[in-house]
This record gives structure tokens, C-alpha cells and sequence, in this order.
């Protein structure tokens, strides 16, 4: 269900399968993020949105299919290609996963002195750009443990972009925000795509918001693409395990119990 191949596309998943313990994850995933674009990866949990971007980044490897990210295959790169694939992209993590011992300012300086030798004037000239782009240049020198949930979450996307990503990755950056610090992430993840040049692939279960700045977006269900297109699109589709996801109902494909042996057998069993 992937869009066809060509060359503005940034990922590409080719008939991925993967699964863990047994219990298959993927089962012929078809994705395609392009160039420039804004692509949300939506579903419910559990249907593997996090092991997603993990194969993205090569931390595991499909057992079938095909991963490329700027035309590479992933699985095929050996370690010191594989970190230079990665320099190339920025991750905004769960939560933003920020380090408690450092300030705002030492956070985003942190991945320049991992990776390059920079003169500390410039280094401190390129952290002070970076969190000016996300509105929190005045919270260089706080604590990190000073900061809201949405000033945390804008101090990590600050962190995301110092290397000056081509590719930038955000897992669940809505997850515990409240409706003003949430349109504020909105909004920056959409300016920061298109004044920066960048192409971004957003994991969420957050219709309504993602809905008003993806450019293409698909739905994983039962280890596929259970739907892909605009949002637009995806509202139109009447295929039950899309329609139970959007519209919120507690019934549908998905179900609410965990497979379980009969009810009345189980709790007459002995000895259980």
C-alpha cells in the first residue's frame, strides 16, 4: 500500500515483517515518507508505531523486507556507516528524555560535542539559535527540572534539530500536553519542516491534531498499512479497523479482551 518508488523518497519499507517472541509485529509493511513532507505513522497500541522507527534506525533488523533510508538499506550497513546514517537524522523522543544533571543549554549542546569540535563561541552562538527556533532562548541556563512539560518537550525538539537534521522523527510528541503547549508543538514541528528544508515522520495516535499538518498519513493495523493517504482520505474510509481507530469506538477489530480461555471455565478451574 506504500506509494510507488522514486527518488523524493526519503524511507522506504518494502514488505517488512517482524516479530518478537513469536507473535508477528509486521506481516508485509508498506510505507514511503517523502522529501519535504510531513508523514504521520498512526494506530492503536500495540501495533508496532516504536519498533517502527527502531528498524528505521537499525537498532533491529526485519526477518523479511527491505528498509532504505536516503536510498540506503539499513539492515545491510555496518556500524560506522550506520552512525553516519544516523548523524543525519534528528529523534524527538517519548516524553523528550532529557538528562536531569545538565541545564537547557548543555542538553542541546550536548549531541554538537559528542559529534564535532567546535570552538565554544560558535558552539554557544548554534545552541542559542536552536532553542530561539523553539521560543525558549531565555531558559538556557535553567534546570531542567524547572521545565513544564511542554518547555521540556520544546527543549528536546531544540536538542532534535542541533545537528541540523535532513530527517527529523518525532515518537508520540503530544503525549501529556496540555491543549496550549500541544498547539505550540504543532505548530513547530510544521514551521520547522518547511523553513528548514526537512522531512518528518511523526508516530502518534493523536488524530484530530496530527490530521491538521500531515501531508500523507497511514494507519498500521494487523502488522500492515490498514489505510494510507491524505488525512482527508483516511476519514473517508470505511474499512472497520480504520473507522473504529479515528472515530475512537471501544468496539470493533480491535478488541477489548485479551484472548483468554472461557470465562465461567477459568474460574471454576481447581487449584487456580
Amino acid at each position: 500500500m506504500g506509494l510507488p518508488l522514486g527518488a523524493d523518497a526519503v524511507v522506504e519499507v518494502r514488505d517488512v515483517c517482524y516479530a518478537i517472541g513469536g507473535r508477528s509485529i509486521f506481516d508485509g509493511l508498506n510505507l514511503t515518507a517523502r522529501r519535504g513532507q510531513i508523514t504521520a505513522v498512526m494506530g492503536p497500541s500495540g501495533t508496532g508505531k516504536t519498533t517502527l522507527l527502531r528498524l528505521l534506525m537499525g537498532a533491529i533488523r526485519p526477518d523479511a523486507g527491505q528498509i532504505s533510508v536516503f536510498g540506503e538499506e539499513v539492515a545491510q550497513l555496518r556500524r560506522p556507516a550506520l552512525y553516519s546514517l544516523r548523524r543525519r537524522i534528528g529523534m524527538l523522543f517519548q516524553n523528550g528524555a532529557l538528562m536531569s544533571d545538565l541545564s537547557v543549554f548543555e542538553n542541546v549542546a550536548f549531541p554538537l560535542r559528542a559529534h564535532m569540535r567546535l570552538p565554544e563561541p560558535l558552539l554557544r552562538r548554534l545552541v542559542l539559535m536552536k532553542l530561539q527556533a523553539v521560543g525558549l532562548r531565555g531558559a538556557a541556563q535553567m534546570s531542567t527540572a524547572a521545565l513544564s512539560g511542554g518547555m521540556a518537550r520544546r527543549v528536546a525538539l531544540a536538542r532534535a534539530i542541533a545537528m541540523d537534521p535532513e530527517l527529523l522523527i518525532y515518537d508520540e510528541p503530544f503525549v501529556g500536553l496540555d491543549p496550549i503547549s500541544l498547539g505550540v508543538i504543532l505548530r513547530l514541528i510544521e514551521t520547522l519542516n518547511s523553513t528548514l528544508g526537512i522531512t518528518s515522520i511523526v508516530v502518534t495516535h493523536d488524530v484530530e491534531e496530527i490530521s491538521r499538518i500531515a501531508h500523507h498519513s497511514y494507519l498500521l493495523a494487523g502488522g500492515r498499512a490498514a489505510a494510507a493517504g491524505t488525512p482527508a482520505e483516511l476519514r473517508a474510509t470505511t474499512a472497520p479497523a480504520v473507522n473504529q481507530f479515528l472515530k475512537g469506538l471501544p468496539d470493533g477489530p480491535v478488541p477489548f479482551h485479551v484472548p483468554a480461555p472461557d470465562y465461567r471455565v477459568q474460574l471454576l478451574e481447581p487449584g487456580q
